[in-house]
C-alpha cells in the first residue's frame, strides 16, 4: 500500500517540483496590498489545479482574501468526513539582502527547497494537495469524502475567513479535522501536535507635543514619551519573568500532573535555537523552558520605535513613541479581557498628561485537544507507517489562528501535523524545506486517507 504510493512520487517527480516550484513564484504576501494581484493569481492557479485533479471547487469570498474551498464527496455522506487545512499565504519577504537566492525565485541546494513559503505553508498545504491526488487516482476503494479548505489570510489572522465560518458550517462539516501546518519532533522522528497557544497584538502610542523639541532648550522640562513609555513597560514583567499585570492570567488553564503526562517533554529547545546562534535564554521562574513556551501565556515586545534612528546623533525630545505588543495565550484566557488590563496598566503608569493610542490587532484562543482520539490513532498509525519510528505527542507555543475558530463551528476532532521543522527558518530569510520531509508528508497525507478507506 504504502509502496505504490513511493511509485508515484518517483514516477511524477519532475512535474510535481515543476509545480510546486510555480505555486512558489507567487508573491501571495497577505500583509502588504501591493500583492493583492498575486494573491489572486496565486488563488486561481490553487483552484484550476484542484479541478484538474477532480475535486469540486469552490471560492469563498471574504472581507479580506478569498478561500478555496474543495471537496471529493462521492462516496455518501454515511461515510466518514475530513477536512483538511492548509493556507496559501505567506510572511513578507524583508530584509532581501540577507536571503541567498530571490525569495520567490525557488531552489534547490542541499536537498531543501530554498523560497519563501516553502514550508509554511505552501510546502505542506501542496503535499497535503498531492496526496489526495494521489489516493484518488490509486486507491482501491473510496470509503473516505475529502474536503480541502485554504485560506488566505492565515499569516494576518484569518479576520476574513473567521467572519463566515459559521455561514459555513455545513460545508465544512466533518468528522476529522487535520491542521496540516505544524512541525515534527526532530529530523527523524514524527510527531502529532495537541495544544497551540491563542495569540492578541496591540500597537501602543504615546504621544506629548506636536513636533520633535530641542533637547537642551527643553531637556529636563518636558515629559519624553520615549522615556516615559520605556518606564512603564518595564513594569510590566516582575523579576522571575511573570507577567506583572494585574488579572492577565484569569482563566488560563492550569496544566495537572495528569495533563502533562499526556505529552513528550524530552524535546530539547535550545538545541532547536543553535542555528540561530542564541546567545541568552529566559524562562518564567519554577517552569522548564519548555514549559514556558508550551504551557504558559508570554507578553512580548515584537518592536519599538521613536525619535531620530538614523547615523550620528540628533538631540531631540520625540514627539512620540510606538511600541508592538503581543501575548500568547494558553487554553481559557480570553483575547479581549488580556488586551483590556494591558491598556488599563498602561494608562495607570503613563504620566497623567501624555496621549495615549491603543490599536488592537488579530486575537484568537489558545487550543488543547484530547491526546486520546480516534483521530490522534490514525495519525500516528500513518505516521509510524511511513517514519518507521514512534510518533511523538508534543504541544507548541505558536498560533494558527483558524483552529480555535474550527474547534468552534465544527464538533470534529482536531489533530495538527506537519513535517517541518524549527530550523526551517519560516518567517525569516532563507526559509526552506526538505525534500525528503516534504516526501514523507505526502506520503502520510495517502496513508491517512488510506486506513479510512480500509474503514475505521
Amino acid at each position: 500500500m504504502l509502496d505504490q504510493y513511493y511509485k508515484w512520487f518517483n514516477k511524477n517527480r519532475v512535474s510535481i517540483f515543476e509545480d510546486f516550484f510555480t505555486f512558489l513564484r507567487f508573491p501571495s504576501i497577505s500583509t502588504d496590498p501591493v500583492y493583492q494581484t498575486d494573491l489572486l493569481a496565486c488563488k486561481d492557479w490553487l483552484v484550476s489545479y484542484l479541478e484538474k485533479i477532480g475535486m469540486d471547487v469552490e471560492v469563498w469570498e471574504t472581507s479580506g482574501h478569498p478561500s478555496i474551498f474543495a471537496s471529493h464527496m462521492k462516496t455518501g455522506r454515511e461515510i466518514p468526513t475530513v477536512l483538511f487545512y492548509c493556507h496559501y499565504d505567506v510572511q513578507p519577504a524583508v530584509p532581501l539582502h540577507e536571503w541567498t537566492s530571490p525569495p520567490f525565485e525557488p531552489e534547490i541546494r542541499n536537498g531543501k527547497v530554498y523560497a519563501r513559503g516553502a514550508v509554511d505553508n505552501k510546502g505542506q498545504g501542496f503535499y497535503t494537495i498531492l496526496g489526495v491526488q494521489a489516493f484518488l487516482e490509486h486507491a482501491t476503494q473510496h470509503k473516505v469524502n475529502i474536503k480541502i479548505l485554504i485560506e488566505g489570510e492565515e499569516e494576518i489572522g484569518s479576520l476574513g475567513v473567521g467572519a463566515i465560518l459559521e455561514e459555513k458550517r455545513a460545508s465544512l462539516a466533518s468528522d476529522y479535522i487535520f491542521v496540516v501546518d505544524l512541525n515534527m519532533y526532530d529530523e527523524q522522528t514524527p510527531a502529532i501536535t495537541l495544544g497551540i497557544r491563542g495569540i492578541t497584538c496591540i500597537n501602543v502610542t504615546v504621544g506629548n507635543a506636536i513636533v520633535d523639541l530641542h533637547s537642551g532648550v527643553y531637556g529636563g522640562v518636558v515629559e519624553n514619551p520615549a522615556r516615559a513609555l520605556a518606564i512603564a513597560i518595564g513594569k510590566m514583567w516582575d523579576k522571575g519573568g511573570r507577567v506583572a499585570i494585574p488579572n492577565f492570567y484569569d482563566g488560563m488553564t492550569i496544566f495537572n500532573r495528569e495533563k502533562m503526562e499526556a505529552f513528550d517533554w524530552e524535546s530539547n529547545i535550545k538545541a532547536q535555537t543553535q542555528p540561530f546562534d542564541v546567545k541568552a535564554f529566559h524562562r518564567e521562574a519554577n517552569y522548564s523552558l519548555l514549559e514556558s513556551n508550551w504551557i504558559r501565556p508570554t507578553l512580548e515586545i515584537n518592536g519599538m520605535e521613536s525619535g531620530y534612528t538614523g547615523e550620528g546623533n540628533k538631540t531631540i525630545i520625540p514627539s512620540k513613541a510606538m511600541v508592538k505588543l503581543s501575548c500568547r495565550l494558553v487554553e481559557g484566557q480570553d483575547p479581549n479581557k488580556v488586551c483590556a488590563s494591558i491598556e488599563s496598566f498602561l494608562i495607570k503608569n503613563l504620566p497623567k498628561s501624555i496621549k495615549v493610542v491603543f490599536e488592537r490587532g488579530a486575537s484568537t484562543r489558545g487550543v488543547v485537544t484530547s491526546p486520546h482520539s480516534k483521530a490522534v490513532e490514525i495519525v500516528v498509525e500513518a505516521y509510524e507507517n511511513v517514519f518507521q519510528r514512534p510518533c511523538r505527542r508534543i504541544l507548541c507555543g505558536a498560533t494558527i489562528p483558524i483552529v480555535s475558530m474550527l474547534a468552534k463551528v465544527c464538533s470534529a476532532e482536531i489533530v495538527m501535523m506537519g513535517t517541518a521543522l524549527s530550523i526551517d527558518r519560516m518567517h525569516s530569510p532563507n526559509e526552506c524545506f526538505g525534500v525528503d520531509r516534504f516526501e514523507k508528508g505526502f506520503l502520510s497525507i495517502t496513508q491517512i486517507l488510506e486506513i479510512f478507506a480500509r474503514g475505521i
